[in-house]
């Protein structure tokens, strides 16, 4: 169970060279975390490996981004985004993160591995107030119909840009 853990103001950066690395099983229960991740998320690996890697969701974060992550994954794609992270003291960190299935030798998933690194500063600044006003909708909506009320939120910024989550998140 995830502890309730207050966010707070205090943003941590990752290095320009950091690499979080992490790997899950099928279920998303962290099974390798690197050395950077136990850093910047301020929790040791015996407080990681076991934990639904959601152990580092930060309550800024749209739960239809999830949605959409877990949609390209299941459809055996990549995922590439910007993440609002939690660390265990309450601060937060941005990452661009870089999600993908792991398969076995016979090609079945086995689990899923991530890496993230330090964002641009300039893609937090345009994505940020996006989330944020899907977060409010999100809210506005409740609980049952608060992916989809986010979900058009997105929509219509990517529609205004003409481009997919994964085209925009890779070109900004």
């Amino acid at each position: 169970m995830k502890q309730h853990i207050t966010p707070t103001r205090t943003e941590r950066l990752m290095q320009k060279d950091d690499f979080i690395v992490s790997k899950t099983d099928t279920r998303g229960r962290i099974r390798y975390c690197n050395r950077i991740f136990m850093e910047i998320s301020g929790y040791t690996e015996q407080e990681l490996l076991g934990r639904q890697h959601n152990i580092v969701r930060h309550p800024d974060m749209p739960r239809s981004v999830f949605d959409l992550l877990w949609r390209t994954l299941r459809e055996g794609q990549e995922f590439f985004g910007y993440i609002k992270n939690l660390a265990k003291d309450g601060s937060y960190y941005w990452t661009f993160a870089n999600v993908s299935p792991s398969l076995d030798s016979d090609a079945r998933l086995i689990g899923y591995y991530s890496v993230r690194r330090a964002p641009e500063r300039a893609a937090i600044e345009q994505i940020a107030p996006v989330y944020a006003r899907m977060i409010e909708a999100e809210r506005e909506a409740g609980a049952k119909a608060a992916i989809s009320a986010s979900r058009a939120i997105l929509n219509d910024f990517l529609d205004q840009r003409a481009a997919s989550y994964e085209h925009y998140v890779l070109a900004v």
